[in-house]
């Protein structure tokens, strides 16, 4: 009652208008005085109090010389302390390092300031370098900020450094290096999964591995969570027990322990919210741990609230409670009810990753749109390489701080355990059904926390006898190894399909039965192969990645898992090189290195005759002078494929200057599809798209994408000439069929 009478009080801060907070929190108190039960004026006094703290907090960050300042939009000199470590952001202006900070001085506008503010730093790359806990002289522009912050301070050049680090952060972070040299001899995975499990340094994770922990429930594992502390603090414990230490000294251990967890780890709130649900979970494995951990939980959560209200809102601060809250609510009755038939370690086993599962299935279900029906069986798979290969991570690293060899030896355990979670996951992600979709809207969100309680209620009868816990279990294994049917989907005369990957781009033509050729992969490899598996296909002839841009040629993984790949084709001009160094490990994995599509070739691919219409050959002339665009964009590879007598105009991100010359180029020529350039930018030719008169255009965009894509003006101008507007976003997969001529679109939103 405690903790969910704070938690309720911080998130009315959060979402109502203070004088609303103010009225509610009041009317609850007085129901609870009225009501004379002892828990609901706890309850109430918690939620009043957070509620109080929030407020304060929320006055104080919109109020002072930073937030003044910031309003202003002045030119600022400041004294940061740095809070946090650097990290690259990708915007759609460029890479930016974003530090967060407090200001403690602060001078602008002709005055001076001593203050206590945090604000944002956004940084070029000369601020990776920065090390936290340290004190930075640094010039910029203060502007408004929304993420908690007193204001976003717009760095102009490297900072100047006031002052390093305490004592305390300098070690920290010489223990974190050394946890990464004691794995560096590991393959690619171990070597940045160690750091992540230990201390959350998930820093350089490959994308589609965190995709395959994402789909079987073992993102956890990635991020600081309480499972860390629970296991250091933990082993801690047993060698001090070991050398000797009893009573009371062994609280001073264990506080030692979580203190020196949070500072490894860095005391972000996340950090924070990881040690006290942590700090729950060791009371809990404790004597009599049902009624003291839930006690415990209370006052973690409330404690955890008047230092950071901010936290009522936090997905991550959800998803541990309730996690903590199922192990200590559900799991033990759930364990009970399975030894009837089971021995007490497979009960517990498989209770406690079940009810932390079904605690948090709501939460996770509104921040994924996916129902994970893998996440408990490879939770419990992963189970026994988690503690040493966290545990012996940290041995290494503390060890190589004397001598890096011996850390290393040390380590190689922990990198061994984490192989096994890497293949639990990598496998478990590519069963049939290892996840389903699940909207996200209010009502789908309502059915889902009604099954979880109805999960609740049913789940210790099922569990008690042998026969239905069995049948349970048959049922889900044959549901995830049995990839569901989707009637009418695709369509037998199917010549083009526009995948839902996001922001960016993921078109296959249909080239045969079973066979596509792809055209950009899109930003998320996941997205890319659940589209290719409902469109059944099981062979790639050919690849083409018009350009290297991320959102076309990250998903490219997707395409290549599992399937028969014959040419990989690119464009000419190797930019970015992140993006050309992704495709190169990508396709040398599956021995398809990749040519440059040939400028003019015509070829048939199956039921597919396409054309390379651009980029030009190196000399050629481009456009003329002026106008908007850019070299990676204008490269982009662009075809003509005809499909069933169907002509499409495929452009990638062809920007205003190529878009002037393929104008010239295609005079004259008319197609049935477009695919739009850019995602529908504002930046357009509009003499080349409405010059070859599709009857259909085609825009592959992201939901709530912050570009403007695609633009008003643009769509208005393409439907005036009469074609029809068809759009990832709204549409979701979009596939082109044709019948005697006649073309037909259908989607699967």
């Amino acid at each position: 009652m405690l903790g969910a009478g704070a938690w309720l009080g911080g998130i009315a801060a959060a979402v109502l208008p203070p004088w609303a907070t103010l009225a509610v929190v009041g009317l609850v108190l007085l129901t609870a005085v009225v009501s004379r039960q002892g828990a609901a004026i706890g309850a109430a006094l918690a939620g009043a109090a957070v509620a109080g703290v929030a407020l304060l907090h929320l006055g104080g960050i919109a109020s002072g010389p930073v937030h003044d300042l910031a309003t202003e939009r002045a030119v600022v000199t400041a004294d940061v302390v740095v809070t946090s470590d650097p990290r690259v952001s990708h915007g759609r202006f460029g890479d930016v390092v974003v530090v967060r900070g407090d200001v403690r001085t602060v001078a602008g506008r002709g005055a001076a300031y001593d203050v206590r503010s945090p604000v944002v730093v956004l940084a070029d790359e000369g601020w990776l370098d920065v090390a936290l806990g340290e004190r930075v002289r640094v010039s910029g522009r203060l502007g408004p900020a929304d993420d908690g912050a007193a204001a976003l301070l717009s760095a102009r050049g490297r900072p100047q450094v006031v002052e390093g680090p305490d004592p305390w952060w300098r070690g920290a972070a010489a223990v974190r290096r050394s946890i990464r040299e004691a794995v560096a001899p590991r393959a690619e995975h171990p070597r940045e999964l160690v750091p992540a499990l230990v201390v959350g340094d998930d820093s350089g994770l490959d994308p589609a591995l965190a995709d395959d922990f994402r789909t079987t429930g073992l993102t956890h594992l990635l991020a600081v969570s309480g499972t860390n502390l629970t296991l250091l603090v933990g082993f801690l414990l047993v060698v001090a027990r070991w050398l000797g230490v009893r009573g009371r000294w062994t609280y001073a251990v264990a506080a030692a322990g979580v203190v020196g967890f949070v500072l490894i780890a860095r005391t972000e709130p996340s950090v924070v919210r990881a040690a006290a649900m942590g700090t729950v979970a060791l009371v809990g494995m404790g004597t009599n741990g049902r009624e003291r951990g839930a006690r415990c939980l209370g006052v973690a959560v409330l404690a955890l609230l008047l230092v950071v209200p901010d936290l009522a809102v936090s997905a991550g601060f959800a998803l541990s409670a309730l996690a903590t809250g199922g192990i200590l609510f559900l799991a033990p009755g759930w364990r009970d009810a399975l030894m009837a038939w089971l021995p007490r370690w497979a009960a517990e086993a498989v209770s406690v990753p079940l009810a932390a599962q079904v605690a948090c299935t709501p939460v996770v279900t509104a921040l994924s749109g996916q129902i994970s029906l893998v996440a408990v069986l490879a939770n419990l798979l992963a189970a026994p390489a988690i503690a040493p290969a966290t545990v012996l991570g940290l041995a290494g690293g503390l060890v190589g701080l004397v001598w890096t060899p011996l850390g290393q030896v040390v380590a190689a355990p922990a990198a061994w355990s984490v192989g096994w979670i890497v293949v639990v996951a990598q496998h478990g992600a590519a069963l049939p059904t290892a996840s389903i979709t699940w909207g996200t809207g209010p009502l789908a969100l309502v059915v889902v926390t009604a099954l979880c309680g109805l999960v609740v209620v049913v789940a210790p009868r099922v569990l008690r006898h042998r026969g239905a816990g069995i049948g349970c279990s048959v049922l889900l294994v044959v549901t995830v190894l049995t990839r569901p049917p989707t009637p009418g989907w695709p369509p037998d005369d199917w010549v083009l399909a526009m995948c839902d990957v996001g922001q960016g781009d993921g078109l296959v033509l249909h080239a045969g039965p079973g066979a596509g050729i792809v055209v950009d992969a899109g930003p998320d490899p996941v997205l890319m192969d659940e589209c290719l598996r409902r469109l059944e296909i099981t062979s790639v002839p050919l690849v083409v990645l018009t350009h290297f841009h991320d959102d076309h040629v990250a998903g490219l993984a997707g395409v290549l898992d599992g399937r028969e790949v014959g040419e990989v084709q690119v464009t000419s001009l190797p930019d970015p090189a992140s993006g050309v160094a992704l495709v190169e490990r990508e396709t040398a994995g599956v021995g398809a290195a990749p040519v440059v599509a040939p400028y003019g070739a015509t070829r048939r691919v199956g039921e597919v005759t396409l054309q390379t219409l651009w980029p030009l050959p190196a000399g050629a002339p481009l456009a003329p002078e002026g106008g908007e665009g850019s070299a990676a964009n204008d490269a982009s590879v662009v075809l003509l494929a005809v499909v069933r007598g169907v002509r499409i105009l495929l452009t990638g991100d062809v920007e205003p200057p190529a878009q002037a010359s393929l104008e010239r180029l295609l005079a004259g020529v008319e197609v049935d599809v477009l695919k739009v350039p850019h995602h529908g930018s504002r930046h357009q030719d509009l003499d080349l798209l409405l010059g070859v008169r599709a009857r259909l255009a085609l825009v592959s965009v992201g939901a709530d994408n912050d570009y403007g894509h695609p633009a008003p003006d643009l769509l208005t101008a393409l439907t005036a000439t009469g074609a029809q507007v068809r759009r990832t976003d709204l549409d979701g997969d979009v596939v082109v069929s044709v019948d005697d001529g006649a073309l037909g679109v259908r989607t699967r939103g």
